[in-house]
């Protein structure tokens, strides 16, 4: 994980705010996890799903952003959830997949599970763009 990933990870001030860390950043592979927090919750208990889909988001956006050249800059240019189960567990993990990077697009998917990585709590499909500086 390079230092800069983890700098930019870090700067996201909602992150912060969802307690999110980054746990692994390989050339197109990127993973978070968040601890379960009462604060994450809606009304009956569950990870909210806006916690979901910006985790999915975040993953997808900095697997995309280990595709792209350096000094380049990544944002989401649309997505969209697929919500499976509700989301009941200690810690959830996002996990961002690049499905096929190109100049200016990079196309993503993501799933969101418990902390045992076996039961699926949401997936996204992303599409990525970067802007280079």
């Amino acid at each position: 994980m390079t230092d800069a990933s983890k700098d930019s990870f870090y700067r996201q001030g909602f992150m912060k705010t969802l307690g999110a860390k980054l746990v692994s950043i390989e050339k197109g592979l990127v993973k978070l996890e968040c601890d379960f927090h009462k604060k994450l919750t809606q009304q009956h208990g569950y990870f909210h799903a806006g916690v979901l889909t910006s985790l999915a988001d975040v993953a997808c956006g900095y697997a995309a952003h280990s595709m792209m050249p350096a000094g380049s800059e990544v944002l989401s240019v649309e997505f969209k959830t697929n919500f499976i189960r509700p989301a009941k567990a200690a810690k959830i993990i996002a996990t961002g997949e690049v499905i096929k990077s190109g100049k200016t697009l990079t196309f993503c998917e993501a799933k969101v599970t418990d902390e045992t990585e076996e039961v699926i709590f949401a997936t996204m499909q992303a599409t990525m763009i970067c802007l280079k500086k």
